[in-house]
């Protein structure tokens, strides 16, 4: 199935590991000029290479979206990539780089670097380039929630708010650019196996005396947080859904929150 995004370009932040690589990957895949972004070039540059060794087509753009002169200037470098930017992917965020993540050890300093990264970062870059999307009459934003975004837990008590905030500001959003060829939207991933997912279930394994059985703890945790689907969800599906929600055929999909959970989430929303 063609959907229709040759020639289109696409800015992802936080795309030199993890979630924002498969992203990368899969909208190069569909004919998507990309640039990568990251804080570490060597990184940033090692991606790229792999993108366009496979056929395909990318740029850098390496900086910080946590301050406003290190989104300004990501955001340059991904207009200069290219000639603009069609599709952003907001996927740069998590916790603050602390241990501090339970309730009432996270400091008030965690909360609001944590909120840097995720929601202000985020507007940063959607100030830079949505209006030329409006200008062009076509463009997406599409912003990378969780779960815990709207089932929180105990833990990371920095983060699902962050991501609640996003989630909200990106329906609000989607209000703000009505009717103008732009759409707004959300994918909320759950249980995704990437490197700090192993890291977690290998510790949760060896806490149980269950040594190095990984798959032990996934099976755990899956019954545990209500999953209704037997797997642990790959970056792969969470690049499915981006790729989908980018295609020019996804354009009637404005404002709304997609979950790529699992079934983990209680919610008809």
């Amino acid at each position: 199935m063609d959907l229709q995004l040759g020639g289109k370009t696409a800015l992802i932040t936080g795309s030199s590991s993890g979630i924002g690589v498969a992203i990368a990957q899969m909208l190069a895949a569909e004919g998507v000029a990309v640039v990568i972004n990251g804080r570490n070039a060597e990184r940033c540059e090692k991606v790229a290479a792999g993108i366009r060794e496979a056929g395909g087509k990318a740029g850098v753009a390496v900086g910080d979206i946590g301050t406003d002169e290190g989104a300004k200037a990501v955001a340059d470098a991904a207009i200069a990539a290219f000639g603009g930017i069609d599709i952003l992917v907001n996927n740069a965020g998590g916790s603050a780089e602390t241990h501090n993540h339970s309730w009432f050890s996270a400091t008030t300093q965690d909360w609001i670097d944590t909120y840097q990264r995720n929601v202000i970062g985020s507007v940063r870059l959607i100030h830079a380039l949505v209006e030329p999307m409006k200008a062009k009459g076509w463009g997406r934003i599409i912003n990378i929630g969780t779960g815990a975004g709207i089932t929180p837990t105990s833990g990371q008590a920095d983060y699902g708010p962050a991501k609640a905030a996003m989630i909200n500001f990106s329906l609000g959003l989607s209000k703000a650019i009505s009717g103008s060829g732009v759409t707004s939207n959300v994918v909320s991933p759950g249980m995704i196996r990437t490197e700090g997912l192993v890291d977690f279930l290998t510790a949760f394994a060896q806490k149980r005396g269950w040594g190095d059985d990984i798959t032990k703890a996934e099976e755990y945790v899956m019954k545990g947080c209500g999953q209704t689907v037997n797997r642990v969800g790959e970056v792969r599906d969470i690049a499915f859904a981006v790729t989908t929600l980018a295609s020019p055929m996804s354009d009637f999909i404005n404002g709304t929150n997609i979950h790529v959970d699992g079934g983990i989430s209680p919610s008809i929303n």
